[in-house]
């Protein structure tokens, strides 16, 4: 589908839809060696904006990874409601105190016991370049239902939405 009249606000009013009932996405760096690496990380429930913000250690191996690489993919499945979504962006190490308290939540403390007193605490953050989702009908019926659609028209749009989203612009 050809997106060139979607503007950047409505990209990302139709992103932050479809993510905002996920709390956990797959963040995938690039090795120095070149092999891809992928580790669940919790996004941080906040408006999105057009930025992902995630916790992490100063000194945690995706940190050299993104020093060597700033391209980082993000994907995100709601598998009960067939909806998946693969973003792409830029990542960087940020180490702002207040961002980290505006984002701050108790259930944090699971992966980092000292709450923000921890000074190799900071935050990941990814712009967001470009994005893609697919969604279908989140019940059986509705599925097969679209499935025969697509084998009487042989048209595969009727089995989703697959959309793809620029946000550099």
């Amino acid at each position: 589908m050809d997106n060139s009249t979607t503007t950047r606000a409505e990209a990302i009013a139709r992103l932050n839809e479809l993510m905002r009932d996920i709390k956990f996405a797959m963040f995938t760096t690039v090795e120095p060696d070149g092999q891809l690496r992928s580790r669940p990380m919790a996004t941080q429930q906040v408006e999105f904006d057009g930025d992902l913000w995630f916790f992490t250690q100063a000194d945690a191996p995706k940190v050299d990874e993104i020093a060597h690489e700033h391209q980082v993919n993000v994907s995100y499945a709601l598998p009960d409601k067939q909806r998946y979504i693969s973003v792409s962006g830029v990542a960087q190490l940020v180490r702002d105190r207040a961002k980290m308290a505006e984002l701050w939540s108790e259930p944090l403390k699971i992966w980092f016991p000292d709450g923000l007193d921890d000074p190799n605490l900071a935050l990941l953050k990814v712009r967001v370049h470009q994005a893609e989702y697919w969604e279908s009908s989140s019940n059986a019926v509705g599925r097969v239902i679209d499935f025969v659609k697509a084998l009487a028209t042989k048209d595969d749009r009727q089995l989703g939405k697959n959309e793809k989203l620029d946000l550099s612009h």
